[in-house]
């Protein structure tokens, strides 16, 4: 069950759907506020101060871009996560939220376990302080910019970056679930070539969701890079179901990983985000 203190607000204009999610998020056990109009919603969670808003889109008075942006504005819930749940689909729509800040995106009809599996995410990452990735359990956020910070003051450092692309279009196909199974698969994979190639040496964290740095001795990120592209690679057919796995090879958004790696002078890059666009930049 649900922490009782972990308190949702719900901004829907659709009764029914307002009612259904109040009803399975409290047996849940949750504290459920609702709200049908836009203005409600913003002036409900500056009182309340919820741990999260579930937030329409369409709205019968201000849409739900304009409520976000309303929360992002306000010190008081600059900070509170953001669920859009919408019948849109559009890929403009979607970045149009997560532009404003939204944590996540859900279209409808939904998945009541996918939108509970989120909600647990969205309230753990939180509750966390953005410190561990909710599904992979490794560090991210104020930790990896840690660790970047002490790379840039030695020397014996390398980094590598591993990117997990297109697994954005594989949740849209194949769901909020199969897609952290991926997430949490190729976490492990890499984990565990950490721990055969340099046994207890080596930091692992995210740069993005699907974005992984790890920091490592520069005699030692050839050997681990290789080892972890072979993996992997090795593996995304399996990441499949077997309806669409023959298919899937020819697909121009199949998931793909990408690695870059810096193997020395860490140190000459003035700050962490210098770091960060050089690696991302270097890709391939």
């Amino acid at each position: 069950m649900a922490d009782i203190k972990s308190r949702i607000l719900i901004v829907e204009d659709d009764l029914d759907v307002a009612e259904m999610l109040n009803a399975y998020l409290g047996a849940q056990g949750y504290q459920v506020l609702t709200a049908n109009f836009g203005e409600d919603g913003v002036r409900i969670c500056i009182e309340e101060r919820p741990d999260l808003v579930i937030l329409d889109i369409r709205l019968p008075d201000i849409d739900g871009y304009e409520v976000a942006n309303r929360l992002r504005g306000d010190r008081r819930t600059k900070d509170t996560p953001i669920i859009f749940l919408t019948d849109k689909r559009d890929r403009a729509d979607r970045l149009q939220g997560l532009e404003l800040g939204a944590d996540d995106y859900l279209t409808k009809p939904f998945d009541i376990q996918e939108l509970r599996l989120r909600v647990r995410n969205s309230l753990k990452r939180m509750g966390q302080n953005f410190l561990n990735n909710p599904v992979s359990g490794f560090p991210e956020g104020a930790l990896v910019d840690e660790c970047l910070e002490e790379c840039l003051q030695k020397e014996d450092q390398a980094l590598l970056l591993v990117s997990i692309e297109n697994l954005e279009t594989f949740r849209e196909l194949y769901g909020f679930i199969a897609s952290d199974d991926v997430l949490r698969a190729v976490s492990l994979m890499i984990h565990a070539a950490i721990q055969e190639v340099s046994s207890a040496e080596g930091f692992l964290g995210h740069l993005a969701e699907t974005e992984f740095i790890i920091v490592i001795s520069p005699k030692k990120i050839s050997a681990l890079a290789e080892r972890i592209v072979n993996r992997l690679d090795q593996s995304i057919d399996y990441f499949y179901p077997i309806r669409d796995r023959d298919k899937s090879v020819n697909w121009p958004d199949r998931l793909a990983i990408k690695t870059a790696q810096i193997d020395s002078n860490v140190g000459k890059y003035r700050s962490t985000d210098e770091l960060k666009t050089e690696l991302i930049g270097l890709k391939k």
